[in-house]
């Protein structure tokens, strides 16, 4: 079907409303027959330079003869625009997706089809260190928000013919692109399906970050607390998964990268972590499970202890705890809960509020919360103390804060009416739960259940480079899941 300029015109104008950031340029292109056409842009995602060189200045300057406008639409192709970013359409649809991501269009009065020609020139942040995943040794630098720049950074580490990136769109209204991104070689057909099918299920109208799509790539469990879908910021770590045949999905305007299997034990391994000798590398994973645990059982623990099993304390330290239990107006376990979401109040405030005030609630917190509150005898320092404790190890695994949040308050109140057995109860759902999981078929506690002696070099221990690169485990081998 021929395209006519005033067609294409009103279509747009009345799809945009008038919008004062649509461009279109009408051209007379150098030719016998004074060819009519237009540049179409969206102004702010364009380069002017880039466009003015590439695009305008090509067009005005060559003559055309007596070329037809198919004709002269061929010419435009192979010789007179200098980009190497052209692509060739003919759909309404297609226009409005090209000049909505930085495309200026070429559209002749009478031709079959339209030119995009990429002259992206919009804003947007340089590639720096991420801030949450801060390593000591390897590269400084972290995906940021176009997807052509995070497709890039990939691309310059795994100079492989096999790294595929896939295009989709998602997203009613905002159009959102993202790229699904394997190795062609390690990565599951089925898994790669897998993922496809859930994409184009998302019916959400928009899309503006990687969490929007956590809940689709999620399979049905009945454990909500623990995800199976990783997010990352850094592009060696996501270069590393690709080798185990995961997959990566990049979303437009988002600086961090969707990894999809995800595992349990993953969310205790670091980059760091094969940066550095494997005997330092182990006692730091090994610190790192223990904190994880310290961070969800010591409140519970202490409460339990406190309130109903104080045998179990020693002689000197429930002396001392009882005594400053005895003068305080709360239950243990109120004060437990006051203090945690008294810290989480202060956390989101830190978060929230300007930095140049971030000072003021430290000083503000360490002082009332802290040192006031227990000298007025409001809270026991022992408990201030198991309470901050907590709070800190909950970093070392930044990732499972959120889950970690969770259990540690539903322990508390649990240890409050149960006790121990209540602790005992919550805690053997919770591993059920966690064995019951899977990350797009693929049993989110491997290597622990079901159990893979081979995998268990990179667990709890950091075997060393010459033993883990004997033999590269892929998620689609683990026990369960390896295709028929």
């Amino acid at each position: 079907m021929k395209h006519t300029l005033d067609k294409i015109k009103l279509s747009l104008n009345e799809m945009f409303s008038n919008s004062s950031d649509l461009t279109i340029k009408d051209i007379i292109l150098k030719s016998n027959y004074k060819i009519k056409g237009a540049v179409i842009t969206i102004e702010g995602l364009c380069s002017k330079d880039e466009l003015a060189q590439s695009v305008l200045n090509p067009l005005m300057m060559h003559d055309f003869g007596t070329s037809t406008p198919q004709a002269a639409l061929e010419t435009i192709l192979t010789s007179v625009s200098g980009s190497c970013d052209m692509t060739r359409f003919n759909s309404t649809q297609e226009l409005i997706a090209f000049i909505t991501s930085g495309f200026a269009v070429i559209a002749l009065d009478g031709c079959d089809d339209m030119i995009a020609v990429g002259v992206q020139g919009y804003s947007y942040r340089s590639v720096s260190e991420p801030e949450s995943e801060v390593v000591q040794r390897g590269a400084r630098e972290g995906f940021t928000e176009p997807l052509r720049v995070n497709m890039s950074m990939i691309r310059r580490r795994m100079k492989n013919p096999d790294l595929i990136f896939e295009q989709l769109t998602v997203g009613t209204e905002s159009k959102t692109q993202i790229m699904i991104c394997y190795l062609k070689h390690c990565a599951s057909p089925s898994l790669v399906k897998k993922v496809k099918t859930r994409l184009n299920e998302c019916q959400l109208p928009t899309i503006f970050a990687s969490g929007y799509l956590s809940e689709y790539l999620e399979d049905k469990s009945t454990s909500r607390l623990f995800s199976g879908v990783g997010i990352s910021e850094r592009p060696d770590t996501v270069c590393g998964k690709l080798t185990e045949g995961r997959i990566a999905i990049i979303v437009d305007g988002t600086p961090a990268v969707i990894i999809i299997p995800r595992l349990f034990v993953e969310e205790f391994q670091g980059v760091d972590d094969y940066s550095n000798r494997s005997y330092y590398a182990t006692l730091i994973r090994l610190i790192k499970y223990l904190s994880f645990f310290f961070a969800v059982f010591a409140p519970a623990l202490y409460v339990a202890l406190a309130q109903f099993h104080p045998e179990y304390i020693p002689t000197w330290i429930l002396i001392k705890t009882s005594e400053s239990l005895a003068v305080t107006p709360l239950p243990v376990t109120l004060e437990v809960l006051l203090i945690t979401f008294i810290y989480e109040i202060m956390k989101e405030a830190g978060l929230r509020i300007p930095k140049s005030l971030g000072h003021a609630v430290s000083i503000v917190g360490g002082l009332v919360v802290g040192e006031s509150a227990v000298n007025a005898g409001i809270i026991t320092a022992s408990t201030l103390m198991v309470v901050a404790t907590a709070a800190i190890s909950s970093y070392v695994t930044s990732p499972l804060y959120p889950p970690v949040t969770i259990l540690r308050v539903i322990l508390i109140i649990t240890a409050g009416v149960a006790g121990l057995w209540g602790i005992v109860l919550v805690t053997a759902v919770t591993i059920i739960s966690m064995c019951s999981k899977t990350s797009l078929g693929v049993p989110y506690m491997s290597s622990l259940s079901p159990f893979s002696l081979r995998s268990m070099r990179d667990v709890f221990i950091r075997a060393s480079w010459k033993k883990l690169g004997s033999h590269t485990i892929r998620v689609q081998k683990f026990p369960e899941t390896e295709e028929k």
